[in-house]
């Protein structure tokens, strides 16, 4: 895994290989940046990471710009692994919670201007995640919701699903908010 833009561009993570994660691949988080250069400015953006596992899309944000990035995850090592990791790269706009996504989604209030989550893909409730962040309006006006998921799951009968990119077994789907 490596930081592919921003100030940390070309910087190798090494997590520990004992971490309960799936992490996105540098050929689909390449993939998913370039898009996302063409839909947002990263510069002062506030980021929800859901399911932040090893941070990598976390420090991505951090890198490129983002004011506030803030990342959930369930694993306390992942957890460890994130905080020293930002910081060690002096990333101090990263903040990190320990808990279970769904339960912190419940009780959140702020609202972001970019929401990404990749749960593992054999959670049930992958389909409730956009359903629950639109309701509660966690995202800003204009702000989007990228899901990460196996590309035979389909998200599209939601009414703010805008599309979804194919890498391999891994899909992201786009959700925007008016």
């Amino acid at each position: 895994m490596r930081i592919i833009g921003g100030i940390l561009k070309g910087l190798r993570l090494n997590p520990p290989t004992n971490l309960p994660v799936r992490p996105t691949t540098d050929l689909a988080k390449e993939a998913l940046f370039n898009i996302l250069l063409n839909k947002i400015e990263f510069e002062g953006i506030k980021v929800l990471d859901l399911f932040s596992g090893t941070g990598n899309i976390s420090l991505e944000f951090a890198s490129r710009g983002a004011s506030e990035v803030v990342s959930v995850d369930r694993s306390v090592q992942c957890i460890h692994y994130l905080n020293d990791t930002s910081k060690q790269h002096k990333l101090n706009q990263i903040k990190t919670f320990k808990a279970d996504v769904l339960k912190y989604l419940q009780i959140e209030t702020e609202q972001y201007d970019v929401i990404f989550a990749d749960p593992p893909y054999d959670l049930n409730q992958i389909p409730e995640i956009p359903k629950i962040i639109f309701e509660k309006k966690l995202l800003l006006p204009g702000g989007l919701l990228i899901v990460e998921h196996q590309s035979l799951q389909n998200l599209s009968n939601h009414p703010a699903f805008t599309e979804q990119r194919k890498y391999g077994h891994s899909s992201f789907s786009f959700f925007v908010s008016e």
